[in-house]
C-alpha cells in the first residue's frame, strides 16, 4: 500500500481525500481493470464517474467549477491509481492540460472548458508528438496558417493521450514555420471541427488500457479566439508546464513500484521452493531488502519535490531529476520482481507482468532519459 504515515506534503485534509480516492478506486477501477485491458481503453462513463467523485482537477479555482486545493490533491490521485494499475488519462487531464488553461486560456476559455474538465463532461488532450518529432519540440510541422479571423490547420500527430476520447485537444503547431522555437503556437481544437480526424487508437507493448492514438487534421478551421497565450508563445509554455507533468510521472512511477514490491513480497511468501517458501532464501530476503530501502530512499525525495512543487519551487532541473530517477528506478524494481517471480512472472495473468510492461514506457514519454540528462546537465 501506498505509505502516508508522517509524509511531509501531506496534512489531514489530504488524508481525507485519499481515503475517498481509494474508495473510488476500490468501486470503479479494479473490478475494471481486467476488461479495460482487454478492451484497449477505458470506457468513456468512467471520466463521469471520477469527475462526480471528485477526482479531476482537483486545483482548478473555484470560479471555473474546480477545488481550488493545492498540487499534493493531484499527487494523491496519482499515486494510488498508480498503485491500482489504472493507466487512465486522468492524469494528464489533472495535471497537465487543466493548468495550460488556468495559465493561458482567456477568460472565455476558462469558463467555456474548465467546469466541463471539473466534471468529466470534456476529455482533453495535448498534441505535441509528430511521425518525425519526438522531443524536439522545435521541429514540429503540423501547421496553424492565419487567414482573417481563423487558422487553417495541417498535419499529424502521434501517442497521443485520451485521443480517442478527446473532447478538447491542445496543439502545438507553428505559426512561423521559420521561426524556430518562436514560430511555436498553442491552439484549442474541438473535436468535432471539420477536418479533424482521430486515427486508430495504437496497439502499444504495455498500458492497454490507456487511450493513445493518432490525430490528424486537414484544413482545420479554427478561430483566432482559440489561440491558447499569444503567437509564438507556445514553446516558451510548454516549457513552462513540463515540470509538473514530469514530476506527475515521477509520483506514478513510485506508486507502481511499490505496488510491485508489495505484490512480490506476498507471492515470495506464499509460493514454495525446495520445501520452503521462496522469501526464505537469502537471496529474495536480500534483494527485496534493497527493494525496500530504494523504496524508502525513493518516497522521501520524491515528498522533498512534492512539497517545493506545492511552494512553487521546484525547478526544471529538479524536476527532470525526479523524472529521471523514479522512472529508471522502476524499470530496476519491477525487473527484479518479476524474476523473484520465476516462470509465473512472465505469465499475464499475474499482475507483475503487467507492471514491468507499462513501466517501460516511462522512460520514453514526458521527455526520455537521455532529454533528462540533457536537461540536467544544463543546470550543472
Amino acid at each position: 500500500m501506498i505509505p502516508t504515515e508522517g509524509r511531509l506534503p501531506y496534512e489531514d485534509g489530504h488524508a481525507m481525500f485519499r481515503n475517498s480516492v481509494r474508495r473510488f478506486v476500490e468501486r470503479e477501477v479494479l473490478p475494471n481493470n481486467d476488461r479495460w485491458e482487454a478492451a484497449g481503453i477505458i470506457d468513456r462513463g468512467f471520466w463521469n464517474k471520477a469527475g462526480e467523485a471528485g477526482l479531476l482537477c482537483p486545483t482548478v479555482p473555484a470560479e471555473y467549477g474546480g477545488l481550488g486545493l493545492d498540487y499534493g490533491y493531484n499527487a494523491i490521485v496519482d499515486e494510488e491509481l498508480a498503485y491500482a494499475g489504472c493507466s487512465s488519462g486522468i492524469t494528464l487531464q489533472s495535471d497537465i492540460t487543466a493548468d495550460y488553461i488556468v495559465a493561458y486560456g482567456s477568460e472565455e476559455q476558462k469558463r467555456t472548458w474548465l467546469p466541463r474538465m471539473v466534471s468529466g463532461e470534456a476529455v482533453t488532450a495535448i498534441a505535441m508528438t509528430e511521425p518525425g518529432t519526438g522531443s524536439d519540440l522545435q521541429a514540429i510541422r503540423t501547421t496553424a496558417q492565419r487567414e482573417g479571423d481563423a487558422y487553417v490547420i495541417n498535419g499529424a500527430k502521434t501517442y497521443i493521450t485520451n485521443g480517442q476520447h478527446c473532447d478538447l485537444v491542445i496543439l502545438a503547431a507553428k505559426t512561423d514555420p521559420n521561426a524556430g522555437a518562436r514560430g511555436v503556437s498553442l491552439i484549442l481544437v474541438e473535436a468535432d471541427r471539420a477536418g479533424f480526424e482521430k486515427g486508430r487508437n495504437l496497439d502499444k507493448i504495455g498500458q492497454h488500457q490507456a487511450d493513445t492514438s493518432e490525430l490528424f487534421f486537414h484544413d482545420v478551421r479554427v478561430p483566432v479566439s482559440n489561440l491558447l497565450s499569444g503567437e509564438g508563445q507556445g514553446f516558451a509554455a510548454l516549457m513552462t508546464q513540463l515540470p509538473q507533468e514530469r514530476l506527475a510521472i515521477a509520483i506514478g512511477a513510485m506508486g507502481s513500484s511499490q505496488h510491485a514490491f508489495d505484490l512480490t513480497v506476498d507471492f515470495t511468501k506464499e509460493r514454495k521452493a525446495f520445501g520452503q517458501a521462496v522469501f526464505d532464501f537469502q537471496n529474495s530476503r536480500f534483494i527485496l531488502a534493497e527493494i525496500k530501502t530504494q523504496l524508502q530512499v525513493g518516497w522521501a525525495h520524491l515528498d522533498w519535490a512534492i512539497a517545493r512543487h506545492i511552494r512553487g519551487e521546484l525547478t526544471t532541473a529538479e524536476a527532470s531529476s525526479a523524472k529521471l530517477h523514479h522512472t529508471e528506478l522502476l524499470n530496476r524494481i519491477t525487473d527484479k520482481c518479476l524474476q523473484l517471480h520465476g516462470g509465473a512472472g512472465y505469465m499475464n495473468e499475474y499482475p507483475i507482468a503487467r507492471l514491468w510492461r507499462d513501466a517501460r514506457v516511462t522512460r520514453i514519454y514526458g521527455g526520455t532519459s537521455e532529454i533528462m540528462k540533457e536537461v540536467i546537465a544544463r543546470s550543472i
